[in-house]
């Protein structure tokens, strides 16, 4: 529900036509791998490792096929040549009788070629390609392989009583005896071998990505403004020179925002207290009042410029975070502006609460409402929403200004930068959107430029309400490990 402020006639609505996969500070999705230098390192050593021992098992492979194919050559041309020999030497009578004993006691099946033989060829590979030449080489050319004879599966080889006779006969050995026996324990050792290189790189990987973790936690306690824990300097050469300079850097850094808030200091009182001697006398001078008026008005816009220097200056705010309704926020900031006569135009609901600093933010706000005061004329009006969308809070402050151009949106954000062109009238320091950018991160928030409908400039203020500012801290509390930071 709107409050008793005029509501504001802008009907673009907040934050429309933002990708949130492509919006500034917005995280972006999860990648499928491991984002940690430890498990990116784990798997890339285990894939390594699990390449190599694949690589050797087929150098080894490679190596030994040879081997065992002359080994398994000479034990079917063995039993080839025994079982042609029984045959020969058996009585007629008893051949039957050595046929079933063959195939009962050494599971040889022996039985007659005949045309319409229904064969199944041997697998084509190289350790069998190796195993057949190196038979027929033994046995003669004229000696045939088959993996199934009619509905029987085995190692089937042809072989004649006499080398003139043209009648071929099959015998049968069981797939048992050409099978590799010790597959099985070679897997399991290489297995095991693999498993203790793992636990090894991981162990060896760690030793690296813990010291790391911690100068990534002592890295985001510099970057909050905060004194970090003294880091041990131990441990391998390499991670104890790195942690002897982090902590020397954080010393120095401890030691010039010591010497820069003395200056600070020193530069609000020795600047500002002559300026307000200069204006009062100024005041009193009995000069025209067109002169009075338009150098009270550089005196106050000196006085503006040096407190956006110590605004920035400040660096990242310390006030802890608060509850606060920013409906009333909003309004209170808005009231002395109307009473100065601008048009100010506000558009809120009848209440929305979330956890911010209250002095910076209100800071930020009255920056940009300065600036739109500034640029547009207190002549044109001023519109201010407020909304609850899709977890965040939006501020939005909009102007009737001669705006920002889109390719300079993204440089104005930075300190000390003005356009030449767009928004020049030109007052100030170039700091203004740069110290709003600043508080508004310290809310894990972000700041959006864009241009309006019609002419001026919205910038509109994301601010996340207490879920999801919940939800970010499990993310960078469970991201640590990843030297993640929002």
């Amino acid at each position: 529900m709107n409050q008793s402020l005029p509501a504001t006639t802008d009907p673009s609505p907040i934050g429309e036509g933002i990708n949130p996969d492509t919006a500034p500070g917005v995280r972006r999705r999860p990648a499928l791998l491991p984002r940690t230098l430890l498990w990116q390192t784990f798997f890339l050593i285990a894939l390594l490792l699990t390449l190599a021992l694949a690589t050797w098992s087929q150098i080894f492979r490679h190596f030994e096929d040879p081997a065992r194919a002359r080994d398994l050559a000479q034990m079917v041309a063995s039993v080839v040549n025994l079982t042609r020999t029984a045959l020969i030497n058996a009585e007629v009578q008893r051949r039957t009788e050595l046929l079933i004993e063959l195939a009962a006691l050494e599971g040889i099946r022996i039985y007659p070629a005949e045309p319409t033989d229904e064969l199944r060829p041997l697998p084509d590979t190289r350790s069998m390609r190796l195993l057949t030449d190196e038979v027929r080489r033994q046995l003669g050319t004229h000696t045939r392989f088959a993996a199934r004879w009619k509905s029987l599966d085995g190692f089937w080889v042809s072989f004649r009583l006499d080398p003139d006779d043209a009648q071929d006969f099959w015998v049968m050995l069981p797939s048992e005896r050409l099978e590799q026996t010790h597959a099985i324990e070679w897997l399991i050792w290489g297995g095991g071998a693999l498993l203790v290189a793992l636990i090894g790189a991981y162990l060896i990987v760690s030793r690296i990505s813990v010291p790391l973790r911690n100068l990534a936690r002592s890295a985001r306690v510099v970057g909050s403004g905060r004194t970090p824990p003294h880091l041990p300097e131990t441990g391998p050469l390499e991670i104890a020179t790195v942690a002897k300079a982090f902590n020397q850097m954080a010393g120095d850094l401890a030691r010039t925002d010591a010497d820069r808030a003395l200056i600070l200091a020193g530069v609000s009182h020795d600047l500002r207290t002559p300026l307000a001697r200069l204006r009062l006398g100024i005041e009193m001078s009995g000069a025209p009042e067109t002169d009075v008026l338009a150098m009270v008005a550089d005196v106050e816009e000196m006085d503006r410029i040096i407190g956006q220097f110590l605004d920035f200056g400040r660096g990242e705010p310390q006030e802890p975070l608060q509850e606060l309704d920013l409906v009333r926020l909003v309004c209170e900031l808005a009231e002395p502006y109307r009473l100065r006569g601008i048009d100010v135009a506000v558009d809120v609901p009848k209440r929305l609460i979330t956890p911010v600093r209250a002095l910076p933010l209100r800071r930020a706000l009255l920056n940009l409402i300065d600036n739109a005061v500034r640029y547009a004329g207190e002549d044109k009006p001023i519109s201010i929403k407020l909304a609850n969308r899709e977890g965040e809070a939006l501020i939005e402050v909009a102007d009737r200004g001669p705006g920002i151009p889109e390719a300079d949106m993204d440089r104005m954000r930075h300190p000390f930068t003005r356009l030449e062109d767009a928004r020049t009238n030109t007052k100030g320091a170039g700091l203004g959107l740069a110290i709003v950018e600043r508080i508004i991160a310290s809310h894990d928030g972000r700041l959006e430029l864009r241009t309006r409908d019609g002419g001026g400039l919205r910038a509109i203020i994301h601010l996340p309400l207490e879920r999801t500012r919940a939800a970010r801290a499990r993310g960078i509390a469970s991201g640590n490990t990843a030297s993640e930071q929002l």
